[in-house]
């Protein structure tokens, strides 16, 4: 990313880098790179920004899928759903530490602030 001069980063869901999570915040803030996240953990964890479904939501209805099938529900009777919420969260900390200002208009819009 240093000799291609990015100037940002977006980063996928990714079990390889979830456990590495603080790591990447540190990098991405050493090398002055904005990010962008698919999880909120990514943000609480020192990433700027995420836009996404809660992945906390979608093990709750995970567990509620399972209840049904093992109390007889066939699984490809019970529908499809998808995530009706997008979550925005924002890590001021660490729009500070990248010399960022967010503007308000999108700061009343997010559902966390983290300070």
């Amino acid at each position: 990313m240093d000799r291609d001069r990015a100037e940002a980063l977006i980063v996928i869901v990714s079990a390889q880098f979830f456990p590495r999570r603080k790591e990447l915040a540190d990098l991405a803030i050493q090398h002055r790179l904005p990010t962008m996240h698919a999880q909120a953990e990514y943000v609480e964890a020192g990433g700027l920004m995420s836009y996404a479904p809660s992945y906390r939501e979608f093990f709750r209805r995970a567990a509620i899928y399972v209840d049904k099938i093992l109390n007889g529900a066939r699984p490809g009777d019970l529908p499809i759903e998808q995530p009706s919420k997008l979550e925005m969260v924002i890590n001021l900390k660490t729009a500070r530490a990248l010399g960022l200002t967010i503007p308000q208009s999108i700061l009343v819009r997010a559902d966390r602030v983290i300070e």
